[in-house]
């Protein structure tokens, strides 16, 4: 298969370089999409070999214009290439993943996409960092949806019209929806494809990362919601009751009733129960359960920016 590489990237740094560097000599043509970097980054892929796509900045920046931009690009520099890796610009291709994912396309027909094991590269650096990799070792085999990384060929990208520009979030699995429902099948494979640096060191950083996950909940649901599989239907109701309606309903029971109805928050220690007995982790179970707070935050604000008109806003978390 030719293969072309399409990178996203704003603000990465040393991470990019990285990123550029890995894949430069396993790649037929490399495409960086820059949403406004101030720290050289188009420079610094244009020196590497790549060719740049600056994004326009009077448009608001999301991952998946920038992707459809860079997929653009690339098939104007080779227009024959039968598959696009996607790779966020704070990850790194792990030696062998871009022939063994090519190597599956090429004897899996009825496959659109493959995608690997995205590893972080710094787990022990921060309990946020962990997460992250605990997050991204997901199950082998045939897969509901991929995430920012990942080999699709171009002709199943082209005929679902590649990703929606306007999601913030989530878009990935909105478009590996869109890909099953006309008939393409998503493969995980057990390689290694990816390190990737998060570099989440701070609470606030971990909390706007669980808000833009809500964020992805909301809209998910509300534009796939009706469809046969319910896409994130469930997702955004955990969240809404666990973050929101359950201390919603406490709180006013205690108000209207009595204060005696608080002591139904021991709801919430016996779900943390439930779910360290599930995941064997206090930690873990912990921060799944906070981050119920952060998701139905991100779904109310998704909902009432709709209701209002308002334009979507990315919601960033790293810092440069």
């Amino acid at each position: 298969m030719r293969i072309g590489v399409v990178v996203i990237g704003r603000n990465e740094g040393e991470r990019l370089r990285r990123c550029l560097l890995s894949l430069r000599a396993t790649t037929e043509a490399m495409v960086y999409v820059d949403s406004g970097s101030s720290d050289g980054s188009t420079r610094l892929a244009s020196d590497i070999g790549a060719h740049v796509v600056e994004l326009d900045l009077s448009q608001p920046f999301t991952a998946a214009r920038a992707r459809n931009a860079g997929f653009a690009r690339l098939m104007e520099v080779s227009p024959k290439l039968d598959g696009v890796q996607f790779v966020d610009g704070d990850c790194e291709i792990v030696p062998g993943w871009m022939e063994a994912a090519s190597r599956f396309l090429r004897v899996s027909p009825a496959y659109a996409v493959v995608c690997g094991r995205r590893r972080e590269r710094y787990p022990e650096r921060s309990v946020y960092n962990r997460l992250c990799d605990e997050e991204w070792d997901t199950p082998v085999g045939d897969a509901r949806s991929c995430g920012g990384d990942a080999l699709m060929r171009t002709s199943a990208f082209t005929a679902v019209g590649g990703y929606r520009d306007d999601l913030i979030a989530g878009e990935e699995p909105e478009l590996c929806l869109r890909l099953r429902q006309a008939g393409w099948k998503i493969y995980r494979l057990p390689e290694e494809m990816t390190l990737h640096d998060a570099a989440i060191y701070r609470f606030g950083q971990w909390w706007k990362r669980s808000m833009r996950s809500g964020h992805a909940y909301g809209e998910g649901s509300w534009l796939h919601g009706a469809s046969a599989e319910r896409h994130w239907v469930a997702e955004t109701r955990r969240a809404l009751m666990w973050g929101t309606g359950i201390p919603v309903l406490i709180a006013t029971a205690s108000l209207l009733l009595s204060p005696w109805c608080l002591l139904l928050l021991a709801v919430y220690p016996l779900q943390l129960l439930r779910v360290w007995l599930t995941t064997g982790s206090l930690t873990t179970s912990w921060f799944l359960l906070l981050s119920k707070f952060a998701e139905s935050l991100g779904i109310v604000q998704f909902h009432w920016a709709r209701l209002l008109g308002q334009r979507k806003q990315i919601i960033e978390y790293k810092t440069p």
